[in-house]
């Protein structure tokens, strides 16, 4: 499992440094309030400073990322208060995505999504919660791809990047991730199945699991 399916085939330098680093800021393995220093970055990535400068910039269009005049740029606090605005649109979006691939998704992703559900249904406690946790964002961006709209896929990136460092920030705190990853098992394959209705409502009960889980240990 990898976070990078998407980043498959020639990408520029820029969009190598940017997935690398969204995703490093997503799970905080560059931590909350970090300092972002481009010249460690290029020499971590083997890049120049030129690509890692523009993936900062998207990184901070994504509010992963902050910048400061005569400071810096630093990685973004996570801020556990926005956890109902995100959820909110979520709960509006997650729902029509899940429809819309259903409805929409073409042969080779329906595969995918099968693929993945088996892979899912397979997962036992015993396996690391950062694996648990890039099973949920591939998942969740397989969806968005397959729902064959990229505003629709672009915004729901965005906000489920935002959701998923709140969900790090607590993990350990947090009973039953293995039970909420399965979750995911009945919605792909309702997907997969082309079954709108239920694939629609499965998403509105899992963003609303979400929430519900994170604000019961807050």
């Amino acid at each position: 499992m990898t976070l990078t399916r998407e980043a498959a085939g020639q990408v520029s330098l820029a969009e190598r440094a940017y997935l690398q680093l969204r995703d490093q800021l997503i799970m905080l393995d560059i931590a909350p309030g970090d300092p972002i220093i481009e010249g460690l970055l290029a020499a971590e990535l083997g890049i120049g400073r030129t690509p890692i400068r523009e993936a900062l910039k998207r990184l901070e269009t994504d509010h992963l990322v902050v910048s400061y005049p005569r400071r810096g740029t630093f990685a973004t606090i996570v801020d556990i208060t926005e956890l109902a605005a995100i959820s909110e649109m979520r709960q509006l979006l997650e729902p029509l995505a899940a429809r819309k691939a259903a409805l929409h998704a073409p042969d080779h992703l329906r595969g995918q999504l099968a693929r993945t559900a088996a892979e899912i249904a397979g997962l036992d406690a015993d396996r690391g919660r950062k694996t648990l946790m890039e099973y949920d964002l591939e998942v969740h961006r397989s969806i968005y791809r397959a729902a064959e709209n990229h505003h629709l896929e672009e915004t729901l990136v965005r906000l489920d990047n935002l959701a998923t460092r709140i969900w790090c920030l607590v993990l350990d705190r947090l009973p039953g991730v293995v039970e909420h990853i399965r979750e995911h098992v009945e919605l792909l394959e309702a997907i997969v199945d082309a079954d709108a209705d239920r694939a629609e409502r499965l998403a509105a009960e899992h963003v609303a699991h979400f929430e519900a889980s994170v604000r019961a240990i807050l």
